[in-house]
Order: C-alpha cells, then structure tokens, then sequence
C-alpha cells in the first residue's frame, strides 16, 4: 500500500497530482474569491461614504461573508408556484457553470516545476488552448441563457423584464467586446493566451513594458478602454446593472430567488467579474510579466495587477449613477461599436506599416 501511494507522488505519475492540485486549487480559489470580493465591496463603499462597513463579525468583520453563506445556506428554497420547475432550478446552475468553465483556459502565471518536483515545467492554467481567447469569449457569452432562463421561469413580470435586458444588452456589447478582442490577436498573431502574454515580455525603449497598453499608442490604449468597459456592461455591474436594477425591477433575473439558489447567482457575478480582470491583464496588461522583476513571483504580479482592475469595478459601482436603459444601448451600437472598428482598422494598419 505504501509503494502504490509512494509510486503516485514520484515521476511521471507525479505531473497527474501537480495538474489536479492546480484544477483544485483554482476551483477552490474562485468561490473563495466571491466571498473576498463580497467582503471588500462592503469595506470600499464604506469607505467612500465615510462608513465602517462590517465590523461586528470576526476581526474588523472579516467573517461577515462566512455568516452570510451560512445564513442563506439555512433560508427556505421558495419557487413561485406558476414557476416552470426544471428551468427555474437549472438557470442558476448555468450561470454558475459557465462562470467556472470559463476561467479554465485563462493562465495565472509561468511555467513552474515546483521547486523540482516535476521533471519537466507544467502551465500555470487547467487547459493551454491555442484558441484559448476563442474559448472563454464563446464560454463566457453563454452564462446570460442562465440569467434569460431564470427570468423566463421565474413567472415573474419583473423577472422576464430582467431577463430580457440583459440579453439586449449582451448582443449589444458582445461586437465591441470582440472587436477590442480581435486588436489584441493583430498584435500577437495568435489565440493562445500563453503566447499573447509572451509577446508582452521585455520594455520599448529600455523602459515602458511592452504591453497591448501601450502599443500602436494610443490605439492599444482605446482598445483595454473599450474592452473593459464592455467587461463592466457583460458582468452586468454599475453603471450598467440593467437586469437587476432595484429601483425598477426589485431585483430583476432574481426577483424570485432565495437561499442558495440566491447565492449561486451571486457567485457567479463576482466570479465573472474575476474573469474578465483576468482576461483583462492577460489582454493588456503583460499577464504575470513585469520589467526588471523576476519571473518566479509572476502569479504575484498576475494578482496584484487583476486585483487593482477588481477595485475599479467597485469603484465604479460607487461613483457613478446607472445610466438611462436608451443611453446604454446608444452608448453600445452608435459609439462603441463604430470606436471599436476604427480602432481595430487603425491598429491593423500600423501593425502592417511598422511591423509591430
């Protein structure tokens, strides 16, 4: 028995615990990370409103997210009773699938070995894809049938209004979200992210990073703008929280949930919200490499930099007010769209022009 447990642990078998320690390690990551996230929109609202926020539960109320799974995890389950059954329990499973799966081509850093352990480096990612970009738009964009699908069965007219605008506003932002998406593919040559990263390696002129930032300036720069904010508008976040807007529609999709079912759909914007800054940093923002520091804590950097662009996020739920639902669709066809074109256009041409 110990030989067979010995044999597991020792090469090549070894590679097999490595990529199951990641897949279990990422997975574990993400929920926690809804919690962290939960935790730190209450702290940063309170600090921009001049509050405390939660202090009552666990040091300087670190434990407030733990209380409130238990509490949810301890509500009844309530189903209108004109609801349709199947859908209204297999939405909130669909957006919280999508959410996870999506993250699975997404690299956190370089190749490692883990201190020799293994013989040979393994990626920093459950599954390196050379069409990886392809994957996650494709995966991501299928998360909004479970927020359609729980507001059509939820039976509910504040639901359905929910469900609809948030596939409205999806089509709406998913071509400028493609188009600052392809900007990048130009400049890499490539759908891997792995390669994308690589390419960002190094600095122009001895000293600015050699990201997407900042490359064919300042069309790269139009292109993580476009990108992001279309991001913000995907995830169904502030300014452009249209499908739950409290004001109007109660709370929207979700009008009709409770209890855990709640909190899957809960999950799953936070989740999302981590994935497009992940996306984003791989993207742009040279992913886990940095100038003049070394390349074994790149998983650092790569968390530093996705949490700096999650802090936006709260931050732009804090600072600006919901625009109108009109403005939204104006702001997604009439400018976005065209901008984004432009720009792909722009950057094509200087990549064939100066051999970017």
């Amino acid at each position: 028995m110990l030989d067979a447990v010995t044999s597991l642990f020792s090469p090549p078998n070894n590679w097999w615990v490595a990529y199951a320690g990641i897949v279990g390690v990422l997975f574990l990551a993400l929920q926690i990370s809804a919690a962290v996230m939960v935790y730190f929109e209450r702290k940063v609202s309170a600090w921009m409103q001049q509050r405390y926020g939660p202090t009552l539960v666990g040091p300087a109320g670190t434990l407030q997210p733990i209380a409130d799974i238990v509490k949810l995890f301890f509500k009844e389950e309530l189903q209108p009773k004109a609801a349709a059954k199947l859908l209204f329990s297999l939405a909130p499973i669909i957006s919280v699938a999508t959410c996870f799966i999506a993250f699975a081509p997404v690299p956190f850093g370089g190749s490692t070995t883990f201190f020799g352990w293994l013989d040979e480096p393994i990626s920093l990612q459950v599954a390196d894809l050379n069409v990886g970009v392809l994957v996650v738009f494709a995966i991501a964009s299928l998360g909004v049938y479970g927020i359609v699908i729980a507001g059509w069965a939820s039976n509910s007219k504040y639901s359905l209004l929910g469900g609809l605008r948030s596939s409205a506003q999806m089509i709406s932002y998913e071509l400028a979200y493609g188009m600052a998406l392809a900007t990048v593919v130009v400049l890499a040559g490539s759908m891997s992210f792995r390669e994308i990263v690589d390419a960002q390696a190094g600095q122009w002129f001895g000293f600015l990073p050699k990201w997407n930032l900042f490359a064919v300036f300042p069309f790269g720069f139009i292109a993580f703008l476009l990108f992001f904010t279309a991001g913000v508008a995907e995830t169904n976040r502030a300014p452009f929280d249209f499908p739950e807007a409290e004001q109007e529609l109660v709370a929207g999709y979700h009008t009709e949930y409770s209890s855990m079912r709640f909190a899957m759909f809960f999950m799953a914007e936070y989740i999302n919200m981590v994935t497009v800054s992940a996306v984003t940093v791989n993207l742009f923002l040279g992913g886990w490499h940095m100038p003049f520091l070394p390349e074994s804590l790149g998983w650092l950097w790569f968390l530093m930099k996705t949490a700096v662009l999650l802090f936006i996020y709260l931050w732009l739920r804090w600072t600006l007010p919901r625009v109108r639902y009109d403005q939204l669709m104006s702001l997604g066809w009439k400018v976005m769209l065209p901008v984004a074109t432009l720009n792909l256009l722009a950057v094509a041409a200087g990549v064939i022009a100066f051999g970017l």
